[in-house]
C-alpha cells in the first residue's frame, strides 16, 4: 500500500443502488418486503444492502442500528395504518365507530405483514413513548382525541385506551399463532398434530383444537370490542361515557 493510498479519505458508502439514490421510505419497504417474504430472521443490513444493490454501510444513513432498523419496520407498519385510514372516505359519527375503523384497518394492515407483527410487541417494549416513531404516536393521538372528543375524562379515556390497545394486539397476535401442524396433511387430525397432544392429560385442548385452529375474524375483533367499550359505557352500548367517567 502506498503512502497515498494509506492517509486517504475513508471511501464512502454508495447509497446509490439498482433504482437510483436511496431514500428512508425506499430503505423500510424494501426491509418489509423481505421480512414478509423471508421473515424476520432473514433481514439484515448486508442482506437489505444485496436487495437494494448497495453495500450495508449506505444503510447506517437511514438506521443506524439494527434496532433502530426493526423500529423502522414498525413505523412502516403504522405508516400503512395511516395511508389505509385516510383512503377509507367514510366518516366516523362517534368515538365508538372511529375506534372500530382504527381496529379493523390494523387487523388488515396486521394480516398483510404477519411476519412483522411481532415487532409491535417486542421493539414497542422496548422504546419508550417519547421515542416511538411518529407515526406510532400520531395513532396514539388518534386513539385517545375520540376518546377525550366524546367526554371521557383523562383518567378513564386512558384506561379505555390500554384496553382498547391490549384487545386489538392480542386478537391480532391470537390470531396469527400458527395451529396446523402439516399443512399437506389432508386428515383433519394429522393436520393438526393431534396425535402429539396427550389425550390423557389435554383432553380438553384435544377436544377444542379444531375450533382453535378456526380464525375468529374481523367479527370476532369487533364483538369483542364491542363488549369491552360496553364496560366503560355501562353496558348501554349507545356510545356515550358512563356518568363514573365524566
Amino acid at each position: 500500500m502506498t503512502n497515498e493510498e494509506r492517509y486517504a479519505p475513508a471511501r464512502r458508502a454508495s447509497d446509490r443502488g439498482r433504482l437510483g439514490r436511496l431514500s428512508r421510505e425506499r430503505v423500510l419497504s424494501t426491509a418489509l418486503e423481505l421480512v414478509d417474504r423471508e421473515g424476520l430472521s432473514a433481514l439484515s443490513m448486508r442482506r437489505l444492502g444485496a436487495e437494494l444493490g448497495v453495500e450495508a454501510m449506505a444503510l447506517y444513513r437511514y438506521a443506524a442500528s439494527k434496532d433502530a432498523l426493526l423500529d423502522g419496520l414498525v413505523e412502516a407498519l403504522y405508516l400503512e395504518l395511516e395511508e389505509r385510514l385516510a383512503a377509507d372516505a367514510g366518516e366516523d359519527t362517534d368515538w365508538r365507530a372511529g375506534l372500530h375503523r382504527i381496529a379493523r384497518t390494523t387487523y388488515d394492515v396486521c394480516l398483510s405483514h404477519p411476519q412483522a407483527v411481532p415487532l409491535l410487541a417486542t421493539r414497542l417494549l422496548a422504546v419508550p413513548l417519547a421515542r416511538r416513531p411518529a407515526a406510532v404516536l400520531r395513532d396514539h393521538e388518534r386513539a385517545l382525541a375520540l376518546l377525550r372528543g366524546a367526554g371521557f375524562d383523562e383518567a378513564t379515556a386512558s384506561a379505555v385506551f390500554r384496553a382498547f390497545t391490549a384487545w386489538l394486539l392480542g386478537y391480532v397476535t391470537v390470531e396469527l399463532r400458527p395451529v396446523v401442524d402439516n399443512p399437506d396433511e389432508t386428515d383433519p387430525a394429522f393436520r393438526l398434530g393431534l396425535h402429539r397432544l396427550s389425550a390423557k392429560e389435554l383432553p380438553t385442548l384435544r377436544g377444542t383444537a379444531a375450533a382453535l385452529a378456526q380464525r375468529g375474524g374481523p367479527e370476532g375483533l369487533a364483538a369483542g370490542l364491542d363488549a369491552l367499550l360496553d364496560s366503560f359505557t355501562g353496558g348501554s352500548g349507545c356510545g356515550s361515557p358512563s356518568a363514573a367517567s365524566r
